[in-house]
């Protein structure tokens, strides 16, 4: 059955009105790897009658209201990427190209999408079913975040586009639970892993600097070193187990956020894995035009969830959370055998692995019991002895993945963590074996980001020995299996403390030890909710109080990027 994305089709399930309807930024996709997919097929599968409207006409009312009024609630995300960052480069230009869009040309997803369909809807239902605010763009501008692209602080979006409520994180718990509040009648402001606004904080709620502090002209310094203590006590804040609710004052009112849901554990995940999903895009969508990102995700498995690496660029630990959690060999190898049995597979699962391939299988057994480390990282600045790294588990599955009659290749196609392959005295050398013989898809990637040891610092990335000594062994593997293989690296230009000599050592360094001209480099871009953002906001490095420099000059950041790739004028 495909989600309902026109009355016709609500009715044809004998709906006569929707109990949620989702409007996204995407088309939609109906597999696994939508966000917006996932929740309304585990909304549907607990019960509620729920409608999709993707990419709706923001110039009209009439393609917002084509479902009708919801009876419960609108949920509404930008789609899989921060709108911003979808419609726009680190450069500032407008893409052409949008992977989530009928068609590819990127003309339906509006900038702030999130804000531009809360308004749509307002605009269109009067009164209005609660507005619940979700997705990547949401989660990560939960609290008062840096914009780039307006180069000031914002207010908590769930602020500016005036919904009711906030969630946050991997849902499914959270919106089980929010549905079925609101169904039910029941009070939802103690649900985990949301946010709403209200006119006092609770009485134990950490308080977090006021926005008005936050962005007093009088003290800019002052105020830039504030956002550093709010940003640290936002992270820390973050983890299931250990985390309180939070509290900020947003001009005359507070935005509450409820500690995170818990992470959803193997079964819990192999069972919204096993929902019908079509691994289509929608009719809807489809007449419309080719959607690209279906090519990528249709037949590539997600193994895990959440991720060790806690990366300064990266927003993962602040979305999917710093525990890892898996699915079982058995509910991966269902979706591989239902791959087989559709008619576009050509018999190529083009990746198994989630935010880095090799985390899946092993944990911390402390992290699920009290919690992750508050005074140290998992795997910075080297591997933390207490994890119990080991590639076993994924080299089974690997193998029970190849021997699905049908399948003929099975690729790692996410990027794996170098470090944690050399941390992993009993099987690393098997895993790297077994990848090499038949999980390469002629270029393994890795993301070494830099080479300079104070940018690594900043980024909270391991040293380079590491890679070099796992090229090494990556080389020589391939070679014993006859077979020409190569590393892709991605390197990023212009992060915070990142100077134009630091890129030209890079430069250096990968001519000589990498043997190339590196092709795979982005230049940061500062996005909500990470800590490197913090530091281009701030100017200062969080654990030493000491100035870090940042290069905002656009010409400039394009530079480092034209250094590393040659194009250098």
């Amino acid at each position: 059955m495909d989600i309902p994305c026109t009355r016709a089709e609500m009715l044809a399930l004998g709906w006569d009105e929707p109990d949620v309807v989702l409007v996204s930024g995407d088309a939609l996709i109906d597999t696994p790897h939508s966000g917006t997919a996932v929740i309304a097929r585990v909304l549907i599968d607990a019960g509620f009658r729920v409608g999709v409207i993707a990419q709706p006409d923001t110039q009209s009312p009439d393609d917002i209201r084509r479902l009708g009024a919801p009876r419960l609630f609108w949920g509404v995300t930008a789609g899989c990427v921060d709108s911003m960052v979808a419609n726009t480069t680190a450069s500032g230009r407008r893409r052409r190209q949008d992977d989530f869009t009928p068609g590819g040309e990127n003309t339906h997803r509006p900038d702030r999408a999130s804000i531009a369909y809360s308004n749509l809807i307002r605009s269109a239902f009067r009164p209005c079913a609660p507005i619940v605010l979700g997705g990547v763009e949401a989660s990560l501008r939960r609290i008062t975040h840096y914009d780039f692209w307006t180069e000031r602080l914002r207010r908590p979006i769930l602020f500016d586009a005036k919904a009711d409520i906030l969630v946050y994180g991997m849902a499914e718990r959270t919106i089980i639970s929010l549905a079925s509040a609101l169904r039910d009648g029941s009070d939802w402001r103690s649900i985990r892993g949301l946010c709403y606004a209200a006119s006092a904080p609770p009485a134990d709620a950490v308080c977090l600097p006021a926005f008005a502090a936050l962005t007093d002209p009088a003290d800019p310094d002052a105020a830039k070193r504030l956002f550093l203590k709010m940003f640290r006590l936002f992270a820390d804040n973050q983890d299931s187990v250990t985390a309180r609710t939070l509290a900020q004052p947003v001009d005359l009112r507070w935005l509450i956020h409820n500690p995170p849901a818990a992470p959803l554990e193997t079964g819990e995940i192999d069972r919204v894995y096993a929902l019908p999903f079509t691994q289509n895009v929608h009719p809807h969508d489809a007449a419309r035009g080719a959607v690209r990102a279906l090519d990528t995700v249709r037949f590539s498995l997600t193994s895990h969830r959440g991720c060790y690496g806690g990366c300064a660029f990266c927003a993962i630990a602040m979305h999917q959370g710093r525990r890892v959690t898996w699915r079982s060999s058995g509910s991966l190898v269902d979706e591989a055998t239902g791959y087989t049995r559709h008619p576009a597979f050509k018999g190529i699962i083009h990746d198994v692995g989630g935010p880095t391939a090799n985390m899946y299988g092993f944990e911390c057994a402390c992290k699920k019991r009290t919690g992750a480390c508050a005074d140290k990282d998992c795997l910075f600045p080297s591997v933390c002895p207490s994890l119990p790294v080991t590639h076993d588990p994924q080299i089974r599955l690997l193998k029970a993945l190849r021997e699905i009659p049908g399948v003929r290749k099975v690729f790692v196609g996410s990027g794996i963590r170098p470090d944690l392959v050399l941390a992993d005295t009993r099987h690393g050398e098997t895993y790297l074996d077994a990848l090499t013989a038949n999980h390469v898809s002629g270029q393994l990637k890795l993301a070494p980001e830099h080479s300079e040891p104070g940018v690594l610092r900043l980024m909270r990335k391991p040293g380079i020995e590491g890679l070099l000594e796992f090229r090494s062994r990556f080389e020589a593997c391939s070679r014993a299996h006859g077979l020409k293989q190569f590393l892709t690296y991605y390197f990023i230009a212009a992060h915070p403390g990142c100077t134009e000599a630091d890129m030209r050592r890079l430069s250096d360094f990968a001519h000589t030890h990498l043997r190339l001209a590196p092709e795979q480099v982005q230049i940061f871009t500062p996005t909500p909710s990470t800590w490197a953002t913090a530091f281009w906001w701030t100017g200062l490095d969080p654990d030493t109080g000491a100035p870090v420099f940042v290069e905002r000059r656009t010409r400039e950041r394009q530079k480092q990027k034209d250094i590393l790739t040659g194009e250098e004028r």
